[in-house]
């Protein structure tokens, strides 16, 4: 509904500054919960929450009335209005959009900052088991990443572009033992990491956290050794270390066993080793831990900064949908596990929303640039089909036959209400699938004897 208000918005304010008469804004389609005039402007909310439209006088849009057809066309009617303008009206819906998503990120990035996680030195990398990355591409844990399509991995750089991992023919450079090897990725990569196991980089199981400590927790096992923030763990039980899910399944599988671990310190005479017995203890969630924090930094930044990051976002999260939506479009993706409807947006958006401010923005974002992209698509009903009638006027300097927009109007939503009915019946049966196997999953809760003393993370 936010977002349906912000692109109607756009389409209103567009259609007012040239003097446009608008007889309806309305969020949300009925039945009807409220209906006031204002002026010559009706303002309606509904109670289904699919979407909206500004009824512009003189333009034949989703309503389909044509009662001005055999009219004169009034000063403040947009079938009398310069071409240039009406096109900026059809365009602001979507400008309103990006404009959003561009505000979100920027006031994001501002507001909370962002986090800088750790990173082996060399790019050498942890695989996880029944990854994307090692059952379907081929890597393996000790792997020196390289590169990803076109995009050069530089360890602790500039993030890499969600985008580049849907590139066509997209391959890895890897080194292994002094080889630089091409792993090529598979056609069908969104659909694989649906399937497989969610990781690491975009969720092809990829980690490069190496087996430093962000922070102790006070009271803990791994305080009570001596181990300090900053220490890299080199070995457990003698079993050499160097990434953080390899420590993290040490300790997880101790079963409480008493662990050697083996570590190294920067000091004033240089580098140490230290060495000692760590016995792990159970939190709340029945998980084996020492009470050592991940490796992350928190970084703040100013408005300059955050904008130029705001828009790196936008950008990046633009090209993605679209390189997504083209795949899945080519076939080379599954429709049925990438596309959803208002039944999975609505998870989607619960889900980021039990999880905190920024995770419910983050998605309210992306989803303003998905809604953008999609209304420009040159479908009749929607904005990109009115542009592509406006383009035919600008060619052959008249507007298309009444009938034949009529026409392709009816057609398009046609196509429109077929689609939705898909996308909800695709959401339904999903939500059932996933349902059955939650339940197949569900065991007796397990009571665990916890430490009194409070954890942090492992």
């Amino acid at each position: 509904m936010i977002l349906v208000f912000v692109h109607e918005l756009g389409h209103f304010w567009a259609a007012r500054l040239f003097g446009m008469r608008v007889d309806r804004f309305s969020i949300g389609f009925p039945p009807n919960i409220l209906k006031k005039r204002f002026g010559q402007t009706e303002y309606v909310l509904g109670l289904t929450p699919l979407g909206g439209y500004v009824k512009i006088a003189g333009m034949v849009d989703e309503s389909l009335d044509t009662d001005f057809k055999d009219e004169e066309p009034q000063p403040d009617e947009f079938r009398s209005k310069p071409l240039w303008q009406r096109m900026i009206v059809i365009s602001a819906g979507v400008i309103m959009n990006m404009i959003l998503a561009l505000v979100i990120f920027f006031a994001l990035t501002w507001g909370f900052g962002g986090s800088r996680i750790a990173h082996t030195e060399d790019g050498s990398m942890f695989v996880a088991d029944s990854s994307v990355a090692e059952v379907d591409i081929g890597m393996q844990t000790g792997d020196r990443l390289l590169t990803i399509g076109n995009h050069t991995y530089v360890p602790g750089g500039a993030p890499v572009p969600l985008n580049s991992l849907l590139a066509d023919d997209l391959t890895f450079e890897v080194e292994r033992g002094g080889q630089i090897l091409t792993l090529p990725a598979p056609e069908n990569l969104m659909t694989r990491i649906q399937e497989l196991p969610e990781g690491g980089l975009y969720g092809l199981g990829i980690y490069t956290w190496p087996s430093t400590l962000g922070s102790t927790a006070e009271g803990m096992p791994a305080d009570a050794a001596g181990l300090q923030a900053g220490d890299r763990i080199t070995a457990v039980n003698g079993t050499p270390v160097k990434y953080w899910l390899e420590l993290v399944d040490h300790i997880g599988n101790s079963n409480g066993d008493s662990l050697l671990v083996t570590w190294e310190r920067m000091e004033a005479q240089g580098t140490a080793l230290h060495e000692a017995i760590v016995v792990p203890v159970m939190n709340p969630k029945c998980d084996y831990v020492i009470g050592i924090g991940f490796p992350q930094t928190q970084i703040r930044y100013g408005p300059v900064k955050s904008a130029e990051i705001g828009l790196f976002d936008t950008w990046d999260n633009t090209k993605t949908i679209v390189f997504s939506l083209w795949r899945i479009v080519a076939g080379k993706e599954s429709v049925r596990d990438n596309l959803g409807g208002p039944v999975m947006v609505a998870n989607v958006i619960g889900d980021a929303a039990s999880s905190g401010i920024r995770p419910f923005w983050y998605i309210v974002a992306v989803l303003s640039i998905t809604l953008a992209i999609v209304n420009i698509l040159p479908i009749p009903v929607l904005d990109g089909g009115h542009l592509m009638f406006l383009f035919y006027e600008l060619i052959v300097r008249r507007e298309p036959p009444l009938k034949v927009r009529i026409f392709l109007q009816q057609a398009g939503m046609i196509l429109l209400l077929v689609l939705m009915a898909f996308l909800i019946t695709n959401d339904v049966i999903r939500a059932i699938t996933n349902s059955d196997e939650e339940e197949v999953r569900d065991v007796e809760p397990v009571v665990c004897q916890v430490d009194e003393t409070e954890t942090e993370a492992e």
